[in-house]
């Protein structure tokens, strides 16, 4: 007999006053606990959901200081596990999200196919018109440096908050060190890999109404390099030196030094040349140029391993039966 998996919905609420009803109103009746964070709301916005929200399913929380989007959703995550939820569903409270689409979030969960879901708004050519060019412009960049950054090749719409987490996979998660702001979404990408994780994503449409973003792409670009440059290096060092060591391990570096070499020793002759008037020889042209060909061809093979290293077995699955396999264990030694 199968036990009955238990749903929760994470809604950050900080300035979506006008629109947080109707989210929590669309919240079908597979969903078991829905909370609601006052992120230090400037329109009190936790006071407004308890005196006008019948839904007995739903619990305000609410932050006494302003912690960002991150510090909202893990302050969720955390309550969602301490009652026993096994899935949880993160969804925003300005009404861009439909939440009749949460069973497709938590359906390869609770399959066993994926550790975590996420929305992409790019899988339907057609329908990212709706989507204002110049945000379309920056999710395209801020896509490439996801990849980078997370490891996850395959997604698209890093910045997309529709998501969805296995409880025991978010138990794993170290939110004292997730970012609390908007590089939330991709940083969380990144602890992800570092976990291992399966990640999945969902077709949804884009939606825009009368909202106002908080997210601003041209304030934010230099952040999000300098975070997701941060946040590539250590992903390299952590899947590739620390945890594990491949035949990638040695092209990268390899490769690197071979492309910093060629290049410094071609711009020193060129420059050398110039000054003097001596005509480089061919010698020295190969000299250079075979160093920088070698070099960019193991940092291309390095890239193909990466993208082919994608996470396949789903986590929460091992987690599970070593649990069964440590209960079995203990339940010998003690007969």
């Amino acid at each position: 007999m199968s036990i009955e998996k238990k749903i929760a919905v994470v809604i950050p609420s900080f300035r979506v006053r006008n629109h947080i009803l109707n989210v929590i109103s669309k919240i079908g009746p597979e969903v078991n606990k829905i909370y609601v964070i006052d992120d230090c709301c400037p329109e009190q916005s936790g006071d407004f959901v308890e005196s006008n929200c019948k839904d007995e399913r739903v619990k305000v929380i609410r932050h006494i200081e302003n912690q960002g989007v991150g510090g909202a959703v893990m302050s969720g995550y955390q309550a969602a596990i301490d009652d026993g939820m096994d899935v949880i569903v993160k969804v925003d409270g300005d009404d861009q999200m439909e939440p009749h689409l949460i069973p497709n979030f938590t359906a390869p969960i609770l399959a066993g196919e994926a550790d975590y879901t996420k929305g992409n708004r790019f899988f339907d050519l057609e329908e990212i018109t709706a989507m204002p060019k110049l945000r379309l412009f920056g999710n395209s960049v801020l896509s490439l440096m996801t990849k980078l950054s997370s490891g996850y090749w395959d997604l698209f719409d890093p910045t997309n908050g529709f998501t969805a987490i296995h409880r025991d996979v978010a138990k794993h998660l170290p939110f004292k060190k997730i970012s609390r702001r908007y590089f939330f979404e991709t940083d969380i990408l990144f602890r992800l890999n570092t976990l291992r994780a399966v990640v999945a994503d969902i077709p949804m449409d884009a939606k825009y109404g009368d909202e106002v973003s908080n997210l601003k792409i041209s304030k934010i670009i230099g952040e999000f390099l300098a975070k997701h440059t941060r946040n590539f290096f250590k992903r390299i060092f952590y899947n590739y030196y620390l945890r594990d060591m491949s035949i990638a391990s040695f092209e990268l570096p390899l490769g690197i030094l071979l492309f910093l070499f060629g290049t410094t020793y071609g711009v020193y002759s060129w420059a050398h040349g110039l000054s003097t008037g001596i005509a480089t020889t061919s010698g020295t042209v190969m000299l250079a140029s075979l160093p920088i060909i070698l070099g960019t061809q193991l940092i291309l093979a390095f890239v193909a391993y990466d993208i082919s290293a994608l996470p396949t077995k789903v986590l929460h699955k091992k987690m599970a039966q070593f649990k069964i396999m440590k209960k079995e264990a203990n339940s010998a030694q003690t007969n």
